[in-house]
């Protein structure tokens, strides 16, 4: 797992373009891991727009990858403004290491969602995102912590200890024309493994859907 962080330039056009619709900034990306006359494989990469621009106050993207990219195969002059150094995860986090009850510091931007007649809908009231992300770490092997509670009936009224940073609606155009609408959600909190390999599984391949539009990628720091 190889990590990457990108700045972009919004003085370049295509920039503009692709922030304001996450599927085409998607397919700008994938130009850099594929050839030409390629699909992107599935699952190469993961993604996400960070909230916080950098001190010049450019547009930063995280990517995570299982190979390394060619950010020149993007093709766009411009558009990308500069690029970090490349981290290997699983040497950083010591991931050959992990043991279950390690706690790290974890952001999260998700698509929480239910799915009803073959149609998903976004989640939008925070007990029911809260929810929808505790089932996932049941999943995912890996437990959140619970706020304290000071009440004495209903114990089971819970909730977990969570920051929801960021809601945003999000919107795309595929390219047969048909129009994306995406709820995303940016998590922030502390988590606990439970199952080393199964939350490695997870750190390869994200959680949930719309990864497309930038979503599921889990990042996480040692507390």
């Amino acid at each position: 797992m190889l990590l990457h962080r990108i700045h972009l330039d919004p003085r370049c056009k295509e920039v503009r373009r692709d922030l304001a619709d996450y599927y085409q900034l998607h397919s700008t990306l994938c130009r850099a891991f594929s050839k030409a006359d390629k699909k992107c494989p599935p699952g190469e990469f993961l993604w996400r727009h960070e909230p916080e621009t950098n001190a010049k106050g450019l547009s930063q993207i995280l990517i995570q990858s299982r190979n390394l990219p060619d950010w020149g195969g993007i093709g766009i002059k411009g558009w990308l403004h500069s690029v970090d150094a490349s981290i290997d995860l699983k040497n950083k986090l010591q991931l050959q290491q992990l043991s279950p009850g390690q706690r790290f510091r974890f952001r999260l931007r998700a698509n929480p969602c239910v799915t009803r007649k073959g149609k998903r809908f976004g989640l939008m009231q925070a007990s029911e995102q809260e929810s929808w992300l505790e089932k996932k770490s049941h999943l995912h092997g890996f437990q959140l912590q619970q706020l304290p509670s000071f009440a004495l009936t209903e114990p089971e009224n819970y909730r977990i200890d969570v920051r929801i940073a960021e809601e945003k609606l999000l919107k795309g155009k595929q390219h047969s024309g048909n129009s994306i609408t995406v709820f995303s959600v940016l998590f922030e909190g502390i988590l606990n493994v439970t199952e080393p390999e199964k939350f490695i599984q997870t750190l390869e391949s994200g959680i949930g859907h719309a990864k497309a539009m930038g979503q599921g990628m889990l990042s996480i720091i040692p507390v």
